[in-house]
C-alpha cells in the first residue's frame, strides 16, 4: 500500500511539473485531530480506560508469576498429580490473561473499536470540508501528510490544515451565515488562501503597510510638533498675561496707597490745625 502511494505521489508531481496550472495541497490529519477539543477530551478518556486495562493485565501477570514462584519452591514436596493440577491452573490463567489482552488491545479489540468510533465522525467531517475546499479553490490533488504517503518535502504554503480546523470549529459551533455574511466569509477565506499560497502577496502587503505606517508616523510627529509649539505659545501668552496682570495690580496698589496717604495727611491737618501767627 505504501509503495502504491509513493508511486501515485511521484506521478502527481510529474503531472504538476508538466502542467504548471495543477494545484496541489495537503492536510495533516493528526494535527487536525489534536486541534479538535471534543477529540482531545474523548482521547483522554480512552487513554484512561486503556491504562485501567493495562493495570488489570499487569495484575493478572503478577498473580500468575506468584503461582509459578510458589510452584517452583514447593515442587519437590508435591506429588506429580498436584504438580499437574497447579500447572494446568496456571495455563488456564495465562490463556485467560492472553484472551483478555487480545480482547482489549488486539487488532479487533476494544481499544481499536473505540478509537475508530472516536475518529471516524471527525474524519468524515474533514473529508467533506476538504471536498468543499477542493471545489471552491480549484485543487487538483489534496493529500493527507499523516497517511502512508511518504512526503519527502512539504512547503507550508500548501498546507490547508488550519483552514480545515477553522471549518470544523465553525461546524462545531453551528455557525449559520446570512448570504451577506457568507459572502464576506468566503472573501476572507479566499484572501487567506491567496496569501498562504503566494508569499509574494504577503511581502507586497508588508511593504505597503510599512509605507502606510511610516506616513502615519510622520503625520503623528507633525501633529505632536504642532501641539508642542501651540502649548509653548499658550504658556508664553499665559505668562505674559500673568506679568501684565501683576504689573497692573501693582500699579493699582501703588495708586491706592498714595490716595490713602494723602487722605491720612488731610485728616491729620483737620485734627491738628496749625496755630495762627500774631
Amino acid at each position: 500500500m505504501k509503495k502504491y502511494f509513493v508511486l501515485l505521489f511521484s506521478f502527481v508531481l510529474f503531472v504538476a511539473q508538466a502542467q504548471k496550472t495543477t494545484k496541489i495541497g495537503y492536510i495533516d490529519m493528526e494535527y487536525i485531530l489534536e486541534k479538535v477539543p471534543e477529540y482531545a477530551e474523548a482521547k483522554n478518556q480512552l487513554e484512561q480506560k486503556a491504562n485501567t486495562w493495562k493495570q488489570e493485565i499487569e495484575t493478572k501477570k503478577n498473580d500468575i508469576k506468584k503461582l509459578k514462584d510458589a510452584l517452583a519452591s514447593e515442587k519437590v514436596l508435591l506429588t506429580k498429580e498436584l504438580i499437574n493440577d497447579k500447572e494446568e491452573e496456571i495455563n488456564v490463567l495465562e490463556k485467560e490473561m492472553l484472551d483478555y489482552q487480545q480482547k482489549r488491545f488486539g487488532p479487533q479489540g476494544d481499544l481499536m473499536i473505540q478509537k475508530s468510533a472516536l475518529v471516524k465522525p471527525i474524519q468524515d467531517q474533514v473529508f467533506n470540508i476538504v471536498q468543499d475546499i477542493a471545489v471552491k479553490r480549484n485543487y487538483d490533488f489534496i493529500f493527507d501528510k499523516s497517511s502512508d504517503l511518504t512526503m519527502l518535502f512539504t512547503a507550508e504554503r500548501f498546507d490547508i490544515s488550519d483552514f480545515v480546523v477553522d471549518a470544523l470549529a465553525r461546524a462545531g459551533k453551528k455557525v449559520e451565515y446570512s448570504k451577506k455574511q457568507q459572502k464576506i466569509q468566503d472573501a476572507k477565506e479566499k484572501r487567506e488562501f491567496e496569501t498562504t499560497e503566494n508569499p509574494e502577496i504577503v511581502d507586497k502587503e508588508k511593504k505597503v503597510q510599512a509605507t502606510k505606517d511610516e506616513r502615519e508616523k510622520k503625520l503623528q510627529e507633525r501633529k505632536d510638533d504642532a501641539a508642542a509649539k501651540k502649548k509653548e505659545a499658550d504658556d508664553k501668552r499665559a505668562e505674559l498675561l500673568k506679568t501684565r496682570a501683576e504689573a497692573r495690580q501693582k500699579l493699582l496698589d501703588d495708586q491706592k496707597a498714595k490716595r490713602e496717604s494723602l487722605l491720612n495727611k488731610k485728616n491729620e491737618n483737620k485734627t491738628n490745625p496749625e496755630p495762627k501767627k500774631d
